[in-house]
């Protein structure tokens, strides 16, 4: 691969389509959007057919689909799935804060509104959605995004319900669990304007802060997808899925390109088709790519006007990347640690006013700096710990439950999913520190106050509050 793309001479076009999580409940009915149920009480088994859309024609995706002739078998738990997602029962009315929460981002793109909310169906037949199709309607349309290279248009922005998790998958069957299926879900689309793939790769972080930024969104692996469209010169446009990290787009985009290149080179004409991201950076088929064939009306759920009241009312919140200069200034913090906390989509100031007794480097420290130290250490997957997680850690050391020394060690049982004994924690009695470092020093004469406070926190893991133990050990040595 060369080292430097020319992608003007390569007549290289690229656009984004982001999928992003809301945090509220299901689109179509009232069930709570948890996305981890385990031990699922409830299977259903279904077949799918392909069937006709506005047109009148079979989507050239779901004909593909529906070619497999797989099983659909569909598992639930109470708490997280009703009739709706079964398609055993007709969708309620849509979801009115996943409405206003995409208003807000309309808002924030510089879309136009439009007049009257139409739900309408996708044909989806790969068994992702139980009833054959996904309903989505489009919010907004004709805004942008400004990047560092000019604006990026943005066609449309839909909401639109998450489809079911795939669990396995055979050669005749498919096995899903339901209890991410009618989460609400935003989907932005750029225009195919995107410069080169370092500019994927920027667009697509600016997309994904604007929706950080309104506080209402999802957090964690799974809750915002990116697919990106690539197409060249002499190739066809591909959509390429499933980016776990956004630094993989350039590379991924950059092998595309030569995946085109090398097949137009070779005399074959490449398929518009949409293709797997895979960890090695390469992309692999996945299917045909669907059509405007696949849309139709969803006559289940009435149109929903949007009244001036209803738009003026929505408010557009301080982006966090403009934060970003007020934090470093109020709290003197490390401009590295600032753009993780922005990222990470954190509201710093909530938590420093809420654990006054925790220095709020510290605090920073905790949301940002240990978890990369415990996932290197421990190779344990800290995304994993919500943000409800950190408050109830840092309200522990807040309330002096636990000592600073406990801090990592509690995280790193939250990462692992386990039960947190505050017992076990508990600091150690002042008598009990005083006569353990007299005895250290008696046994081990001559060392410093590092030395000293080693043996100390090995001895006391996790139950040592450092500032006294130095004080003792100081008082000692003198």
């Amino acid at each position: 691969m060369p080292e430097k793309m020319d992608y003007g001479k390569v007549g290289f076009k690229c656009g984004l389509e982001i999928h992003q999580q809301l945090e509220t409940h299901n689109l179509f009915c009232d069930c709570q959007s948890i996305v981890h149920d385990e031990n699922p009480s409830v299977v259903a088994r279904r077949k799918l057919k392909a069937v006709v859309g506005e047109t009148g024609e079979i989507d050239s995706a779901a004909r593909h689909e529906e070619g497999k002739d797989k099983e659909m078998t569909y598992e639930g738990c109470p708490n997280s799935y009703c009739l709706v997602e079964l398609d055993e029962e007709p969708p309620h009315s849509i979801n009115p804060e996943a409405v206003m929460i995409a208003l807000q981002v309309a808002k924030m793109l510089h879309c136009e509104i439009v007049d009257e909310i139409q739900v309408m169906r996708k044909t989806v037949i790969d068994g992702s959605n139980v009833s054959g199709f996904q309903r989505t309607a489009l919010i907004g349309m004709n805004g942008y995004i400004e990047t560092s290279k000019g604006n990026v248009p943005i066609p449309t922005l839909c909401l639109e319900e998450e489809a079911a998790k795939k669990v396995t998958s055979s050669d005749d069957s498919v096995r899903y669990r339901l209890d991410r299926l009618g989460v609400c879900l935003l989907e932005i689309a750029t225009d195919a304007s995107i410069k080169d793939a370092e500019h994927a790769k920027e667009s697509a972080e600016i997309l994904g802060m604007i929706l950080r930024s309104t506080g209402k969104v999802k957090r964690g692996i799974g809750t915002i997808r990116q697919d990106v469209n690539v197409s060249i010169t002499g190739g066809a446009r591909v959509e390429i899925k499933g980016f776990q990290d956004l630094k993989s787009i350039p590379k991924i985009v950059d092998y595309e390109i030569q995946r085109q290149l090398g097949e137009i080179k070779k005399g074959k004409k490449p398929q518009k088709e949409v293709r797997k991201a895979e960890p090695d950076l390469t992309t692999s088929f996945l299917r045909p790519m669907p059509g405007g064939a696949r849309m139709y009306p969803e006559t289940d759920v009435l149109p929903l006007t949007i009244t001036k009241e209803m738009f003026d009312s929505v408010e557009v919140p301080e982006l966090l990347s403009a934060k970003k200069d007020d934090l470093a200034r109020k709290f003197q913090l490390d401009q590295g640690i600032i753009k993780d906390i922005i990222k990470k989509g954190i509201d710093f100031e909530s938590f420093v006013s809420k654990y006054k007794n925790v220095d709020p480097k510290f605090i920073a420290s905790v949301l940002v700096q240990m978890p990369k130290e415990i996932k290197r250490k421990e190779g344990l997957d800290t995304d994993a710990i919500s943000i409800e997680d950190f408050r109830e850690i840092i309200g522990y050391l807040n309330d002096s439950k636990i000592s600073k020394d406990a801090m990592q060690d509690i995280m790193v049982k939250k990462a692992r999913k386990e039960k947190i004994d505050l017992d076990s924690y508990k600091g150690v009695d002042d008598s009990v520190l005083e006569a353990e470092v007299k005895k250290m020093i008696t046994e081990k004469p001559g060392l410093n106050m590092g030395g000293y406070m080693g043996l100390l926190m090995a001895k006391f893991k996790g139950k040592l509050d450092g500032k006294k133990a130095s004080q003792i050990i100081s008082k000692n040595l003198k």
